[in-house]
């Protein structure tokens, strides 16, 4: 598939409301050329506007791509859109998926890339089931070229991911610490 956009980045960061003040200096870890995607939905629609709108200055200055998460019909200055919706507003789009069935919704509708999650266990949902290495790379293949590997996730996995058919991953904890360049 031809994506809409000229380069898919191969590590990104997904925010959300429990980065509290460490969102600015997990942004700062974000390599030039890697991505972000704003989540943040718990935020009312202006006070989610204002946060996303530094988000972007920021990524705009240092040259990162930036997808914005949901359904509420607003992509303002990004470079594409995160969700499980057919209609693509434009540039980049991203689909999360979990499951086999998941992963060929993504395809159908034309995603650029697929996030796979959760590959490990994951301070995001605790307690829940996670997918382990084996079955994400099956998954994974059930997305060729498009698989970005999501949970539980960062530097020190990389290698091993890339090996299982990931062309990337995405995080929230791994850019809150200081595994920036292990």
């Amino acid at each position: 598939m031809r994506t809409r956009h000229p380069k898919i980045p191969t590590q990104w960061l997904m925010t959300d409301e429990r980065m509290a003040d460490g969102l600015w200096a997990a942004l700062d870890r974000v390599p030039r050329g890697g991505g972000i995607i704003f989540r943040h939905y718990s935020l009312d629609r202006q006070a989610r506007r204002a946060l996303f709108d530094d988000v972007r200055r920021i990524a705009r200055r240092r040259r990162l791509t930036l997808l914005v998460a949901g359904n509420d019909g607003w992509g303002w200055g990004s470079d594409g859109t995160h969700g499980r919706s057919a209609r693509q507003r434009h540039g980049i789009k991203s689909w999360p998926a979990h499951n086999a069935r998941e992963i060929i919704a993504g395809r159908r509708a034309g995603a650029d890339m697929i996030l796979v999650s959760p590959i490990f266990a994951t301070r995001s949902h605790p307690g829940a089931a996670h997918l382990g290495i084996v079955r994400a790379a099956a998954l994974a293949k059930l997305a060729p070229g498009r698989a970005i590997a999501l949970g539980g996730v960062g530097h020190r996995q990389a290698r091993r991911l890339a090996q299982a058919g990931f062309q990337g991953w995405a995080a929230i904890d791994a850019w809150q610490s200081i595994e920036k360049n292990a």
